[in-house]
C-alpha cells in the first residue's frame, strides 16, 4: 500500500513542477503515474549501474557527480514515456533535484509513522 501511495505522491510532486519549471512538460495526470513508475524502475536498475561505472568521478567530485546521474534518469525517462519531454540536460537536473526536495517534503507528510510517547 504505501508502494502505491509512494507511486501517486512523486506522480503529484511531477505534475506540480512540471507547471512550475519551463523545461519540464507533463501532459496529463496519467502520464505522471507513469513518469514515476518509469524513474523508479530506472532507479532501481539503471543507476547502481551507473554509479559503479562512474565511481572514481563521483568520489573526485565528493558526490557532486550523482546530480548528473539523476539527471541522466530524468532525460532517459523523458525519452521512454510518450508525453513527458525535458527540454535540456539543466532542466533535468533541477527537475530531479527539486523532485528530491518535494518527495521528501511529501513523504515526511504523509508517510510518518506515528510513534507512541509515553
Amino acid at each position: 500500500m504505501k508502494i502505491f501511495l509512494k507511486l501517486f505522491l512523486t506522480a503529484l510532486a511531477a505534475i506540480i513542477l512540471s507547471r512550475l519549471m519551463k523545461g519540464i512538460h507533463i501532459n496529463s495526470y496519467f502520464t505522471a503515474i507513469f513518469v514515476a513508475l518509469t524513474i523508479a524502475v530506472l532507479n532501481m536498475l539503471v543507476r547502481p549501474i551507473l554509479i559503479i561505472l562512474t565511481l572514481p568521478v563521483t568520489i573526485m567530485t565528493l558526490g557532486l557527480f550523482l546530480f548528473g546521474i539523476n539527471a541522466f534518469i530524468v532525460l532517459i525517462a523523458g525519452k521512454l514515456v510518450s508525453g513527458f519531454y525535458v527540454y535540456s540536460f539543466f532542466s533535468a537536473m533541477l527537475f530531479s533535484f527539486l523532485l528530491s526536495v518535494f518527495r521528501s517534503f511529501l513523504f515526511k507528510l504523509f508517510l510518518e509513522d506515528k510513534k507512541l510517547t509515553q
